[in-house]
């Protein structure tokens, strides 16, 4: 590893009890108080507690930071921590040759060895000779860098993520004082963990300093960001999400009621969402998925905005319901926080699994607008985009985000919030009186009349209506005709969308088109294959369903269409139905985003280079 570097990528992994989320996070604060960029990468084991020490319960969490734009977690890390053998063994794949290895080597006895199916010890058989090696007492020092304040074994030995907290910051020059701050709240009521951990903590630093003299442990500078004047924070997608949500219904003037059955990943939401009645957020933990969003539906038949959230299993189980919505045109959001499926598949693992069922996944022809996030915090635009739509055409609303997206985070200037514009709804003007079913014919949406609205006196179900009553009607020309409205009810919000653009790049050569949460490691990718000099440019999707009114036209003037996916080709299916595209497809199913250079040798085996640069050969 050099002693500089425009990026640096580090991996914590240890057991699911050793605190590794909250090292990450400590460190991802300490990153961007430091003044640079970062993308994360949670990884989560999928047992809620796997027996200790087992390569079940290997949880880890990957940072890229650094001075360029960072827009992914990074391929394969520079430093990787492992606090037992099992976090280890697990994690060498992630490595490239010259990668810096920091183990805790009081955790390789014999009984942990086989704790992590492991018939000898990494240290010594030589499978680790193409890194540079530092095992360190951590256990030892951590216990004893706290001994002055009488906690037992257990509590000192948990103390060790702080401890290994303090020797990467000091690795990487960053700051402790955002640490020690969150130390001081956390532990606020109990003095004794309080300050063991920051004597952990300053225990670690001092390590770094001391073990200097070595050679192999070095202090290695990073570049600061060039960051346009704002104000930041970091940002998860789960909390931007929360915040785009609550800034949508000040944006409409409409109190929210969030409906929420938990489930990995999509309780974030709830638990952010929870307490913010001040905001006009109420919520409800509902007994099952199907009650969820039957509430958010009758919030929404009540006058409020409604709004459910769950992961593909649970969107499963909403799928009759989301016709009632349509049925009933009332309008509704629903966040889907897509994992790796099928049936329970892997809940903590993320995949873009769930285009198929948000775009087809309905009985009768049941449109519902499809929009999905690039970024953690693109979720905050998405999510006021996804109520943007509902309320404009009376209408649910998918919002695609992943297990990715809800767990990483990333730097997010706050935005100006006079800027956003209002959103329009169709809730009638006290005193008024009409037909709740007179439509806007530029949006197809009907009057948002709620129970006790005097003068909106009506009736709904999900029984088909008349078009021109609401009563029950099981004439044939009139379920034409209420097919035919709700097909093109879909196809106006292609009238209201942006057109498409390109990220970068430019047309004649490769597109790579994409959507989700692929977006950062495709940038990075596409980036770099322009600095090398292919002709390819990026094309990332917001709005899946109705998709951009310019889009096939956008696509014509490319030679290849190259489209990514986490999953065997959803995306590529819904180009070929509704434009006539033919793509070529890279698909992982890994349960892992892409790398960086995957996508780079699909571009790479595709992407003509630039003229220019054929003429001047």
């Amino acid at each position: 590893m050099s002693d500089t570097a425009s990026r640096r990528v580090v991996r914590f992994a240890g057991d699911s009890g050793d605190g590794i989320q909250l090292q990450g996070a400590q460190f991802t604060n300490a990153s961007a108080m430091a003044g640079h960029d970062l993308a994360t990468l949670p990884d989560f084991p999928a047992e809620i507690r796997a027996p200790q020490g087992t390569r079940f319960g290997v949880s880890a969490f990957q940072i890229q930071f650094g001075g360029d734009r960072v827009t992914s977690p990074g391929d394969a890390p520079d430093v990787l921590v492992a606090l037992n053998p099992a976090a280890l063994v697990v994690n060498i794949p992630h490595l490239e040759p010259g990668a810096l290895i920091l183990v805790d080597a009081n955790a390789f006895t014999a009984q942990r060895l086989k704790r992590a199916d492991l018939d000898s010890n990494p240290l010594e058989d030589g499978r680790l000779d193409p890194f540079t090696v530092y095992p360190i007492d951590i256990s030892d020092l951590t216990v004893e860098s706290v001994k002055p304040f009488g906690l037992g074994s257990k509590d000192a030995g948990r103390c060790k993520n702080f401890w290994v907290l303090g020797l990467v910051l000091w690795m990487f020059d960053q700051p402790r004082t955002p640490t020690i701050n969150w130390i001081e709240r956390r532990f606020a009521s109990d003095e004794a963990i309080r300050d063991a951990n920051i004597a952990a903590l300053n225990a670690g630093h001092a390590y770094g300093e001391t073990a200097e003299i070595d050679g192999t442990l070095a202090q290695h500078h990073v570049a600061h960001a060039e960051l346009k004047a704002a104000e930041y924070r970091t940002i998860t997608g789960a909390e931007a999400t929360a915040l785009g949500l609550v800034a949508a219904g000040e944006l409409a003037d409409i109190d929210l009621m969030f409906c929420s059955y938990p489930i990995t990943p999509a309780s974030s939401l709830l638990h952010h969402l929870t307490g913010l009645e001040d905001a006009g957020v109420a919520t409800f933990q509902a007994e099952d998925e199907i009650a969820a969003v039957c509430s958010a539906i009758g919030a929404s038949f009540a006058g409020k905005l409604g709004v459910t959230s769950s992961s593909g299993p649970g969107i499963a189980l909403k799928t009759e319901a989301l016709g009632l919505a349509v049925a009933t045109e009332l309008p509704l959001v629903v966040v889907n926080s897509q994992r790796a499926g099928p049936s329970t598949g892997m809940p903590t693992k993320t995949e873009q699994s769930d285009l198929y069922q948000a775009v087809y996944g309905r009985n009768g022809d049941t449109p519902i607008p499809v929009v999905s996030a690039s970024t953690p915090a693109d979720t905050f635009d998405t999510a006021i985009e996804a109520v943007r739509i509902a309320l404009r055409h009376m209408t649910p609303v998918i919002m695609l985000t992943d297990g990715y997206l809800a767990n990483a985070s990333e730097l997010w200037p706050l935005p100006d919030f006079d800027a956003y514009e209002a959103i329009e709804h169709t809730r009638p003007a006290v005193g008024s009186s009409g037909d709740v079913f007179e439509r806007n014919p530029d949006t197809q949406a009907r009057v948002w009349a709620a129970p006790g609205d005097e003068g909106y006196v009506y009736r709904v179900g999900g029984i088909e209506k008349d078009s021109h009553t609401g009563n029950i009607s099981y004439d044939p020309a009139n379920h034409q005709t209420m097919t035919d409205l709700r097909h093109r009810k879909l196809a106006q919000i292609a009238d209201f969308i942006p057109e498409q653009k390109l990220e970068q790049g430019v047309t004649g050569g490769l597109a790579v088109v994409a959507w989700g949460s692929t977006y950062g490691t495709i940038y990075q990718a596409v980036k770099e294959c322009i600095t090398e000099g292919l002709s390819v440019a990026q094309i990332h999707l917001r709005h899946l369903n109705p998709l951009p009114s310019n889009l096939g036209e956008l696509l014509t003037e490319f030679e290849t269409i190259l489209v990514p996916e986490l999953n065997a080709g959803q995306l590529a299916t819904v180009l070929r139905d509704q434009l006539l595209v033919e793509c070529v497809q890279l698909n992982q199913v890994t349960g892992q985003p892409f790398a960086v250079k995957t996508v780079k040798q699909a571009i790479a085996a595709h992407a003509p280079q630039r003229m220019q640069e054929v003429n001047r050969g």
